[in-house]
């Protein structure tokens, strides 16, 4: 009896334009948010996902068959995708929202992805994605995505290693004082940390050459209504303002001047 053949493996690799990481974050006029009306990039978190997927078919060669890239983002998001697309994605998906539309929250993010990974005909084994963006700093989407599709999940991961064969992967991940090593059966969530640059990869620049490639790659633009999905925010921002500016301290010549310093802003001592 001939051995079946082991089925290849499809990647899928989330993405979010955010806020240029270099920027210094206002506060708009009305309150309501952060000025975006700055330069905008992907999420330095996703980049490494990006990466350690291209990495991964590097290492594997045949055995991955594809990396697809996601956003869900104004019609601006494109040139994210395109990014990711120089960088070694062979494809990518464009949920549309209008420019005026707030951000999708995290579970509205997760059941987009789900909806979109239901839809995939030739499955998917591996969703890469950043622990978080650097704009709402959630850290949630990938741990909401593997509880609705019941799948292992990884996160803060730091060293990934897939074995095709035997369907698996073996996961170092960041936690309290040391590192974990996991072992997932695949399909798999993975979320990236920053330490998986110091460890073990640094996100590629896009080559000209490649950049011009990636204007060849599909892109396949959908809705939410499409996917059957509701991502209307369940969170309203009531105000958002600056932190108060520190004020200078001072210095005193000795500990008696110290104790009515604070006497006098009115800090009192209490015997133990």
């Amino acid at each position: 009896m001939r051995p079946s053949a082991v089925r290849l493996l499809n990647i899928l690799v989330p993405i979010k334009r955010a806020v240029d990481y270099a920027v210094k974050i206002r506060v708009n006029s009305e309150q309501t948010g952060i000025d975006l009306n700055v330069k905008h990039s992907m999420n330095p978190f996703d980049e490494i996902a990006v990466e350690e997927a291209v990495r991964i078919r590097e290492r594997l060669k045949d055995a991955v068959k594809s990396i697809k890239v996601v956003t869900i983002g104004p019609p601006k998001s494109a040139e994210t995708l395109r990014t990711a697309l120089a960088m070694g994605a062979d494809s990518a998906v464009h949920v549309e929202i209008p420019e005026s539309a707030p951000s999708p929250e995290p579970l509205g993010v997760a059941k987009t992805l789900k909806a979109l990974i239901e839809r995939q005909k030739e499955g998917v084994d591996i969703v890469i994605l950043g622990k978080q963006a650097i704009d709402d700093d959630a850290g949630q989407t990938g741990q909401m995505l593997a509880g609705l599709m019941g799948w292992s999940q990884a996160t803060f991961a730091s060293k990934v290693e897939v074995n095709p064969e035997q369907k698996v992967a073996n996961i170092t991940r960041e936690i309290d004082g040391g590192l974990e090593e996991l072992r997932c059966k695949l399909p798999v969530i993975i979320t990236t940390d920053l330490r998986q640059v110091q460890l073990l990869n640094e996100p590629r620049y896009a080559s000209l050459p490649n950049i011009m490639k990636a204007k060849k790659k599909p892109v396949e633009k959908l809705t939410a209504a499409e996917l059957g999905v509701d991502i209307t925010p369940r969170l309203e921002t009531i105000k958002v303002t600056e932190p108060p500016k520190r004020v200078g301290g001072g210095k005193v010549a000795n500990v008696d001047e110290l104790l009515a310093k604070l006497k006098e802003a009115g800090f009192t001592g209490k015997r133990a």
